[in-house]
């Protein structure tokens, strides 16, 4: 059984970044196989590398993110992977982070999605760890002019009262290095793939804590982001990503949504009590 596939979706990507992260990912013997999901309207990126590890499948159309990884997560259970990570194009990494993150989650059977620290270029931390959204959090805080008010919300949604220091059960962690198990994806199904781009990873989250299963911060590995806010530059990225949240809280709970309460309670509280 192989221990481990990846995925990267593409989309007309810089390929000096793109290339970070294809070989930080080949660089680890315990990868079996990449699948690259091209979602570009040509297939220029076809031979941007040459390995025998390497799949490429061109989409001539963009399906999504979701979607286009579930491509590859669907190649990686008829391979017989344990565990698939899915990863961004802007992310990059030494080898032996994939080897703790492997240990982690042999060493914990119920976690189905694990995250390392993510860091920016110059080191400092991307808060990647989150409490389950509100509609304030996905769309309000976005548009609020206050800056003092979003800083004081983020310190509690963002869990950043934790310093991100310690190994910790988080119900949301960002989309940008998903280390998934297979065994878990196949009990509560892949990406949903009525959500084009941005908030899939938390419905995935919120699937995997519904059924019982763990996601984890282990910031004893840790990762490289490039990160650019695409949804902050653009409009159409901003749209999307409405769309995504009005989505989401259609499926989830608008305001009234007690699992959510529930969930996010229970992180505050075990959280809180730990750092104090």
């Amino acid at each position: 059984m192989p221990t481990l596939t990846c995925s990267i979706v593409l989309y007309k990507n810089n390929t000096i970044v793109l290339l970070n992260a294809i070989n930080s990912i080949l660089s680890s013997p315990l990868c079996s196989k990449l699948y690259l999901i091209d979602n570009s309207p040509t297939n220029a990126l076809k031979n941007i590398v040459d390995s025998e590890k390497v799949e490429y499948t061109h989409i001539p159309a963009n399906i999504g993110f979701g979607a286009g990884h579930n491509v590859a997560i669907k190649k990686s259970m008829a391979l017989g992977a344990k565990y698939h990570l899915v990863l961004n194009p802007d992310v990059y990494f030494i080898p032996e982070t994939i080897d703790k993150l492997v240990d982690f989650m042999d060493l914990n059977p119920q976690t189905a999605n694990v995250m390392p620290l993510v860091l920016y270029p110059d080191n400092t931390i991307q808060y990647v760890c989150k409490l389950l959204p509100t509609p304030y959090d996905w769309i309000g805080r976005r548009f609020n002019p206050f800056k003092s008010l979003v800083d004081k919300r983020n310190q509690l949604f963002e869990l950043r009262f934790t310093n991100y220091n310690q190994t910790m059960q988080v119900p949301y962690l960002s989309g940008c290095f998903m280390f998934l198990r297979n065994s878990c994806l196949q009990k509560v199904g892949l990406y949903d793939e009525n959500i084009f781009m941005y908030g899939e990873e938390t419905d995935l989250c919120r699937r995997f804590i519904s059924a019982g299963y763990k996601t984890f911060f282990f910031p004893s590995a840790q990762i490289y982001h490039v990160f650019e806010k695409g949804s902050h530059k653009s409009l159409r990225l901003t749209w999307i990503g409405i769309k995504s949240a009005v989505y989401y809280f259609n499926k989830w709970g608008w305001f009234f949504d007690k699992e959510r309460k529930k969930i996010n309670k229970e992180t505050f509280t075990q959280l809180f009590n730990a750092n104090v």
